[in-house]
């Protein structure tokens, strides 16, 4: 059985720098994940209307994140 943890970042009034170095869109156009010189990556919303959400942030990296790609099926 494959157990899903999700994980939860915490911070004070000011949110992490992510400084974009790496942008791609998922083929759905619903996500946008980008990739940060802080060696972030994180997962954007994209709503039909072009409205852009935040909705996870993934830490780990010890370097930037400078190119992004697609698993295939």
């Amino acid at each position: 059985m494959k157990v899903s943890i999700q994980a939860v970042a915490v911070w004070g009034k000011i949110a992490p720098s992510h400084s974009i170095t790496a942008i791609m869109i998922t083929d759905d156009q619903q996500t946008i994940v980008t990739g940060s010189q802080e060696g972030q990556i994180c997962l954007w919303d994209l709503s039909s209307e072009l409205k852009i959400s935040s909705k996870e942030i993934l830490f780990g990296h010890t370097a930037s994140v400078t190119c992004l790609a697609k698993a295939r099926d």
